[in-house]
């Protein structure tokens, strides 16, 4: 058999796999590859050299990449569009304005039973292809076809007007992560259920209701990077068309495509780094809260402390904790590392920061002598409902308020507020350590920065650079007002004028007995006869040294001698 022979019995075979597959997949594919190549010769021009007017191009292979195995082109594409032409001819949906923009392909290959055909489903969406007061700039159409992988020809169809609604976006790529966690994202930072309403009466719905879509594309390995590794590169070079389902003209002129892979290991490692970064945040804010609870170990320092403070750190821990876990379920190949940052979020906050909660509830609540256990568990049953219930209540809350998720966030990133009024009402001393101060508020950033503001973050979240400066410049306010009450005192900005009349422990004491006078602390005689400033006088008249009763303030705010209870100093 010589080579004429043998090449024509490649080409029937492969026509005949070719229809083999349009007839099992669908009417509506075989029927969308017959006018493809017929109407794609008006635009032969436009795509130069790789014309898909030409009858020979379909068929054409190169010799040296035909292996014994097939190309995986499962995975996501981004790359470019433009008009064929100068401009749109279309007369059905003159929202398009653009002439060219971004492009992003994702991509699910199966393997058929006939050699060498794959069947693909996808979806490609066109970004600044519409003004931007329509759905964001953005359209997409959802697509099925087959892959030719010894031809590396791709052929796509989307006609959903004839067979009815369109296919959901969950149906496609279960199990590509890249994909998942888009929607993961999309879900709990950006979209809401007002807006998926609005999509079903976008012009992206309309454009698959009323078009059917065709893409006729070639297949090109791409050297690789060597920071790419075993992964390997693809590019699409191809046409999209679309005419109308009721033959009614074209909904859009014929659209030039160019896209190249994109590397998924970059994308685990994205991933992988990310949850390490929060791995290493918590074990930071473990050693702060340790430190923190050192510094108040006593009674009165954990009075000083605001329990609301705590209570909303703990509650945004707790939530962090439940979406990493989701996204590790989600998304079952970094279920490990999602899971290793689930744990310590769930640590720092059911262990440490409950247990501090604890110490400050037992602090701040009055001693009664004949008071018995089931009185205090009942009240420990009621802190411990009211914290679980405002945490069920806010994941609520933002399920209904999703279109004010970023407010939301802003509003849970004022838990420093609770404990700068306290600090204010109570006339507090040092109730907070510096140290954990400036950590809390620089870990607590880290997460949100990145998602909001990292340009390459793995959840593809866009960045809001406004949103980022506002949560930081607010962060940076609480945090410089609570180092002012450390250093300057609780009360330093705000004017003598409007502050309540405080108690003065160093007043003038007339000693008319002329017997010496012993601090109970120390158990050394005081001297009345020097500065003011040198002893301290307590409403129930017993005196101290001042340092003497600073530092027994410091641990109990009750008189040693009387056990009376003292105003702040």
């Amino acid at each position: 058999m010589g080579p004429a022979a043998g090449s024509g019995v490649v080409i029937r075979a492969a026509a005949v796999g070719l229809v083999l597959v349009g007839i099992a997949l669908a009417p509506p594919l075989a029927a969308a590859l017959r006018p493809l190549r017929e109407r794609v010769a008006s635009v032969g021009a436009a795509a130069s050299a790789g014309s898909w007017g030409d009858e020979h191009a379909f068929f054409k292979r190169d010799e040296n990449d035909i292996g014994p195995y097939s190309w995986n082109i499962t995975g996501t594409y981004k790359g470019s569009w433009t008009f064929a032409g100068a401009t749109n001819g279309s007369s059905r949906f003159l929202e398009f304005v653009e002439s060219k923009g971004d492009s992003v392909l994702e991509l699910l290959s199966t393997p058929t039973k006939i050699s060498g055909v794959h069947y693909v489903q996808g979806s490609i969406t066109f970004h600044d292809v519409i003004d931007n007061a329509h759905d964001g700039g953005v359209a997409q159409i959802r697509l099925e076809g087959v892959y030719i992988w010894p031809f590396r020809q791709l052929r796509m169809v989307a006609n959903s007007g004839a067979d009815g609604e369109p296919l959901q976006e969950e149906d496609y790529f279960l199990s590509n992560p890249y994909h998942l966690l888009r929607i993961f994202s999309s879900q709990v930072f950006q979209e809401s259920s007002e807006e998926k309403n609005q999509r079903k009466n976008s012009l992206t719905y309309d454009m698959e209701k009323h078009c059917n879509t065709e893409i006729a594309a070639k297949v090109v390995r791409v050297s690789s990077n060597p920071n790419d590794g075993e992964h390997e590169k693809y590019r699409l070079e191809g046409l999209v068309e679309s005419p109308a389902v009721d033959d009614d003209g074209e909904c859009f002129s014929p659209i030039l495509l160019n896209a190249t892979s994109l590397n998924v290991e970059v994308y685990y490692n994205k991933a992988v780094n990310y949850t390490l970064m929060v791995t290493f945040i918590s074990f930071l804010q473990v050693l702060l809260l340790i430190r923190q609870m050192e510094h108040s170990n006593t009674q009165s320092g954990a009075a000083k402390v605001s329990i609301l403070m705590i209570g909303q750190q703990a509650i945004m821990d707790a939530y962090l904790c439940l979406l990493h876990l989701t996204a590790g379920i989600l998304v079952e190949s970094l279920f490990n590392a999602f899971a290793t940052a689930a744990f310590f979020k769930f640590v720092v906050f059911s262990i440490f920061e409950m247990r501090y909660l604890l110490a400050i509830w037992k602090a701040s609540r009055p001693l009664n002598s004949g008071e018995g256990w089931e009185i205090m568990r009942r009240e420990l049953s009621v802190l411990y409902s009211r914290f679980y219930g405002i945490l069920l209540g806010g994941i609520l809350l933002m399920y209904e308020l999703h279109n004010f998720l970023r407010p939301l966030l802003l509003l849970m990133y004022s838990f420093w507020v609770p404990q700068i009024i306290t600090n204010v009402i109570r006339d507090t001393r040092k109730p907070l350590h510096p140290q954990y101060i400036l950590g809390m508020t620089v870990t607590r950033l880290a997460i949100p920065l990145y998602i909001f503001g990292c340009p390459n973050n793995f959840m593809r979240i866009e960045p809001d650079k406004k949103w980022c400066i506002a949560v930081t410049v607010f962060m940076g306010i609480q945090a410089a007002v609570l180092l002012l009450q450390h250093y300057l005192g609780s009360r330093c900005f705000i004017p003598r004028q409007i502050l309540p009349e405080k108690y003065c422990y160093h007043r003038k004491v007339e000693d008319n007995t002329n017997q010496p006078i012993d601090c109970v602390i120390c158990m050394t005689t005081i001297d009345l006869t020097q500065r003011t400033s040198e002893y301290m006088v307590a409403p129930c008249e017993h005196i101290f040294h001042s340092g003497c009763l600073q530092r027994w303030m410091d641990i109990k705010m009750e008189c040693p001698t009387c056990r009376r209870s003292l105003p702040p100093a």
